[in-house]
Parts: structure tokens; sequence; C-alpha cells
């Protein structure tokens, strides 16, 4: 057991929180996240490369959007700038586009973590430290002159977990570790018609612990069936057949738990803690039920179904709650959670953990609410998803994998006949499968306690975007 020991007072600038020390910005960030900022500070808040009003925590440091544009611009595109003075040129608000150079250096002095940065818009979560990086000047003088972009770029495919383009918000060791996507490689093809490169750069670096291993077989899938966009034609029977039967065995109804509260009263901590348990019993329970109505029931042992189960429940009801009960979660369950309010002591020990999956979520509701998943294309995402022949313990992997085939290009089928003018449509929604299982496995590293704040900060700022 270890023990934390209390910081002393006096030091300012910085908060304590599970052991690690977290800047002070980030604790002002996520409470003005909530809504619950009521000191002028935040509005003051300055950026620390040129001084114009900030918008937030950039990859790890208070900046404004015109920075963190040009940061991410400049590192996703390799720029190697020059400075014709003295590499020391002003940084303000009306000069900071006079030398790309100076500002891309200050970018990196003051700690901007590159590492953060996912050219494909995926959340790119923290790394070891939510705040700033830092790195040596040697480092520092490789991106300016292109080196380390050189070096990044002649490195082998097998080694690109490890590169900088990793997720900095894994909480695991890139050395220890390599990636999934790293790992694919060397023993299938992902030769995808145009999307191998899309799905490589989506998932290089995302490590998931064992118990949440990554969906190798949907690569291998999407190299046979080819991902090409779809011609107009119609719904295979066969297909329609097996979607009706798994749309029929979900539970649609809304959920029973009671979310409605008087106005005026203040939830607490307990309060929404209990809450958010009924909520997970009565979900849990409406997976179990779901179960018994698959139409594949009797083809599996039920030690391989226990099995399964143990392992997907979470990504399940993370799967549910992002779809066919969004309207209850992020309408009736947010407007819970907005009459709580966390205490100061809350929000400084709120973990990394806490602060990747809150990242991580608020990210993947976007691309659901942008999708308008259907209750045909969901039913064939949680039976894919819960198919997994890469859990340990299974008896019957083949069996497992058959079946997993079988939905996978039944969901294909279906997509590319209702949605033909989407012709990304299908990579995408598979693509979000990983991403679910990952934020699935780091919620368990998520304190029991710091499960309110969670989900009052992920669902406020849900609901602020969609209105």
């Amino acid at each position: 057991t270890t023990t934390t020991q209390e910081p002393e007072s006096g030091g300012g600038g910085q908060s304590w929180t599970g052991g690690v020390v977290v800047p002070e910005e980030c604790v002002l960030w996520l409470l003005c996240l909530l809504g619950l900022c009521c000191d002028d500070r935040a509005d003051q808040r300055t950026c620390l490369i040129c001084g114009d009003r900030a918008t937030g925590l950039h990859y790890g440091i208070i900046s404004c959007e015109g920075c963190k544009g040009f940061f991410k611009r400049s590192i996703c595109n390799k720029r190697v700038y020059r400075c014709s003075r003295d590499k020391n040129c002003e940084m303000s608000r009306k000069q900071r586009n006079r030398c790309q150079y100076c500002r891309l250096l200050k970018c990196l002095q003051m700690g901007m973590n590159r590492k953060a940065i996912r050219e494909d818009g995926m959340p790119g979560g923290r790394n070891k430290s939510i705040g700033p990086v830092q790195i040596s000047d040697e480092e520092i003088e490789r991106i300016m002159t292109g080196q380390e972009f050189e070096e990044e770029t002649s490195m082998p495919w097998s080694n690109i977990g490890d590169s900088d383009h990793s997720s900095p918000g894994n909480g695991v060791s890139e050395a220890n570790q390599p990636s999934p996507v790293s790992t694919l490689s060397s023993s299938r093809s992902l030769e995808m018609n145009g999307y191998s490169t899309a799905l490589r750069d989506q998932y290089i670096g995302t490590q998931l612990s064992s118990h949440y291993q990554y969906l190798p077989h949907i690569f291998n899938y999407a190299a046979q069936s080819g991902l090409l966009p779809p011609k107009s034609r119609s719904l295979d029977p066969q297909s329609q057949t097996l979607i009706t039967q798994l749309v029929a065995a979900e539970d649609l109804e809304p959920l029973g738990t009671p979310m409605l509260i008087e106005e005026g009263y203040k939830v607490t901590q307990a309060e929404l803690f209990a809450l958010l348990c009924r909520l997970a019993d009565e979900l849990l329970f409406r997976q179990i039920a779901w179960i018994k109505k698959l139409p594949f029931f009797l083809e599996l042992s039920i030690k391989d179904y226990t099995c399964l189960l143990s392992s997907t429940w979470q990504e399940l009801i993370l799967l549910a709650c992002l779809t066919v009960y969004s309207t209850q979660i992020f309408g009736d369950l947010a407007n819970v959670t907005s009459k709580y309010s966390p205490s100061d002591e809350e929000l400084q020990r709120f973990s990394e953990d806490g602060m990747e999956v809150m990242e991580r979520l608020i990210y993947l509701f976007r691309k659901f609410h942008q999708l308008k998943v259907s209750n045909e294309e969901y039913a064939c995402m949680k039976a894919i998803n819960f198919l997994n022949q890469d859990i340990q313990g299974l008896t019957n992997v083949s069996q497992l994998e058959q079946l997993n085939k079988r939905y996978w290009y039944v969901c294909q089928d279906y997509t590319e006949f209702k949605y033909s003018h989407q012709p990304n449509r299908f990579p995408e929604l598979m693509m979000c499968l990983p991403e679910i299982r990952y934020i699935a496995g780091k919620m368990v590293n998520v304190p029991l306690e710091q499960l309110p704040l969670l989900f009052k900060a992920v669902l406020h700022s849900c609901k602020s975007s969609i209105n």
C-alpha cells in the first residue's frame, strides 16, 4: 500500500490529485467546463504564447485558438520554418504571424505537447502529466530543423507505435507495450483500398490493457471485404432477416430508473453515485436479457457467454448510452448531474485517467451525435463488439469468429444499402468500437468516488455542445 503525502500549504499554482501534482490551470478549466467557475481569473487567462485571450488547455498549456491551430498544423505537416532575425522575435496577438519560427519555438519552450496531437481529429488525451511537458534544448532543435521528422519518417512500420505519433493518453509505457496496429502489421495486411492510412493514423499508439484488447479481426475482415465505395443495389434478404432478429432482441423501451428531480433540489455526491449504480444495474440486467434473445443463443456455450459478458459489459452499456438511450442519459441524467456541485477537494483530486476518459467520451458523443446511428446499426455494432474472439478463456473461438464475420458483413451490407450517399459511414462506425473498448478499459482506473464528477463534466459538456 502506498501512502500519499499531502502537499504543503502555500505552494501556489498547483493542486493535488491522487498523488499526482496537477497544474492549477487544469483545475480552473475543469471548473469552467462545468460552469462552476465564479473566479474572474477564468476570463482573464491569456495565451502563454502570444498573450491573446485563452480559450482552454490545449496540448498541455493555456493557449488561444490561434496558437493551438498553428501548433497542430506545424507538427502535423512537419513544417520547418526560418527566422530572418535573431530567433527571439516578440510574440503578441498582432505580431505572432510575422515569424512562424519563433512562434513554434515558443510553443515548444512553453511546454506544448506534440504527442497530444491526433492528425485525424480524435481526442489527444493526456500524457504522463496533464500539464505542459519539458523537453530538452537538443530535442527542440531537432524539431525546429526538421531532423526529428526525418527520423520518424525513416522508422520502420513496426516501430511507429513507439514514435511521437503515439496517443499520449494511454497511461501506459510506450516502451513496454507495442501499439495494436504495429502488432497487427506483422501478421495481417491492412491494404484496404484507401482506408488503410486512415485506420493506421486513427489508432497508432492506442494501447489497451490485456482485459480490453483491440479488435484485430475488424481489420482482417475489412481487408477481405475491401471497404469499397458502395454501388447502388438492394439489401440482401439474408442480411435483412439477421438484422430484424438482432433488433428484435433489443429492449428499446425507455429506462425505468427515475431520473426526474424537483426544481431547486441540490443533489449530493452520495445521491448521484447511488443513481449511477441503479442505472448500471438496470443496463446490465438488460444486457443479460439481450443475450437470451440472441438469434445465435444456442450456438455458443453458457461458459463462453459468461466469459464474453464479463469482459464486454461496460462496453455494451457505453454503446447503449451513446445510442438508443442517449436522450435519457444526455437529457434527464444531465439535468440531475447539473444539480450536483462538487467540492473543491473533489475537483482537485480528479485523476489523470478521469481527465482522459472525460475528453474521449465527449469526442465519442459528438461522433455518435453526428452519425445518428440507427437501431439497426446499433444492434450490429453491439453484436460485433460482443462476439470478441480475442478474449481469453473461450472454448469455441472458431464459432465466435464465424458469428463475428457474419454480423460484420451484415452491418456493411445494411449500411451501404441504407446510406449509399455516405461511402465512409461503415468504416466510421467500426472505428468507434476500439475507442469504446479503450474508454471502458480506462474507466476501470477511475476511482469510484470520482464517477459523479466525471459524469457531471461529460454530460454538461455534451449537452452544451448540442444546445
